[in-house]
């Protein structure tokens, strides 16, 4: 019956958050433990009782902060300085100042949505197919998932139990490597098409245009440099790195007014609050998971395929490339990360570390995939096309980031080495 109504309640495109609960008050029916109705509450408030998940409203709130005061049209503006005068110029300004975000927000559909509305009408503007230019903020955002901060590591970081400063240091090369991919899908697409030539600042726009970048920077410094030097947690980073947002967006560029506190706040109270009931919700869907024995379960059918840990992360990848088609990243990575971690651990000694690395990444994709792609439809509708147009631009990094996977799942020093 737990199954059925489980899949029954997906399809109906129920929240997933309600389909986790509503499935576990199932169980409990079902199975006739009924005493467990009575910690019900309180299994769900022991699923967010932890202090690593205060970084993800902190983490918000520093990326809604630096929307409203102006910082994301200076980070645009560095970007310029560095590569814009390469031939397909705005395309690599697009990728570097997500990678500028990427540090700042932590949050892939965020970041599109932001980076759509800055840079597909400068793109389109300059000669770029907007088809082409929502593809690239699109897989640009791709690098918010694995570039420090990330809201999936900081959750997955709470599921395995591992330490979030720990997790945010395994995604610094992997975060690399995926901008480099994206780098040469642009370079060859550039050359095929032969995208407009940039032109570069001179020396007085560029030292300008850094200079006014310089105090958005202290953001990012804040938030790695902490974590990075051992000076603070991910989430007393995620909170200067609030502050600092805050101050300098009222106090030096002054964009950012003090009666603008309330939305701001009200819409990092929304996002999270969402993120936040899910986990809640996943605890309690936990009883089925032990009850039923499923990582065992699973665990016996998987080793009796493969005993190559290679192997079994592309077994996995398949199956986590098609249920990310189906269902949102996070609620994806909080649904399975609790069934597959162990097995990976117990059965084929992965590092979680590098496990991580490659479930988030994985899950990633899905946002850029049909029919759910939340990623792909954001960056259609922030640059007015239809996600058709897009998809059709977006094939080739797909296929760059699912090389990048292929590397990242059987290297696992790539993901291990800064740890």
């Amino acid at each position: 019956m737990t199954p059925v109504l489980f899949l029954v309640l997906l399809l109906l495109s129920v929240p997933v958050a309600l389909v986790l609960a509503l499935t576990a008050i199932g169980y409990i029916w079902a199975s006739g433990n009924t005493v467990l109705y009575d910690s019900f509450a309180q299994k769900m408030f022991a699923g967010i009782e932890n202090y690593g998940l205060l970084a993800i409203p902190l983490f918000m709130l520093a990326g809604e902060l630096m929307n409203e005061g102006g910082m994301t049209r200076r980070l645009i503006n560095a970007a310029r300085v560095f590569v814009g005068g390469f031939r397909g110029g705005l395309a690599y300004i697009n990728l570097l100042a997500n990678m500028f975000m990427a540090a700042i927000i932590g949050s892939a559909t965020a970041q599109i949505a932001v980076m759509a509305q800055a840079m597909v009408p400068q793109m389109e503007q300059e000669g770029y197919d907007r088809g082409f230019a929502a593809a690239t903020t699109a897989a640009g955002g791709l690098l918010a998932p694995i570039i420090p901060p990330s809201m999936m590591f900081v959750i997955f970081g709470v599921l395995a139990q591992i330490p979030i400063g720990d997790m945010f240091l395994a995604g610094i090369l992997p975060g690399l490597i995926l901008a480099f991919a994206v780098v040469c899908v642009i370079a060859t697409i550039g050359f095929v098409q032969g995208f407009p030539k940039g032109e570069w600042f001179t020396a007085s726009e560029a030292a300008s245009a850094l200079l006014y970048c310089l105090p958005a920077t202290l953001i990012p410094i804040a938030i790695v440099g902490g974590i990075l030097l051992g000076i603070a947690t991910p989430t007393e980073s995620a909170a200067v790195a609030s502050l600092i947002a805050f101050l300098v967006g009222w106090l030096v560029y002054r964009e950012l007014k003090p009666s603008a506190l309330f939305g701001v706040f009200r819409r990092t109270a929304v996002n999270a609050s969402m993120i936040i009931f899910m986990i809640a919700a996943a605890n309690v869907f936990g009883w089925v998971i032990i009850y039923e024995a499923l990582p065992q379960k699973l665990a016996a059918y998987i080793t009796s395929v493969t005993s190559d840990p290679f192997v079994f992360l592309l077994i996995i990848n398949v199956m986590l490339l098609f249920v990310g088609m189906l269902i949102d990243g996070i609620a994806a990575l909080i649904l399975l990360t609790p069934i597959l971690l162990p097995i990976a651990i117990a059965h084929y000694g992965i590092s979680p570390f590098h496990f991580g690395v490659v479930v988030c990444l994985n899950l990633a994709l899905g946002l850029l995939t049909p029919p759910v792609g939340v990623g792909l439809y954001i960056a259609a509708a922030m640059s007015k096309t239809n996600p058709g147009q897009v998809l059709k631009s977006l094939w080739p990094f797909l296929v760059a980031v699912a090389a990048v996977l292929l590397l990242l799942s059987r290297f696992p020093v790539l993901s291990t080495a800064l740890i």
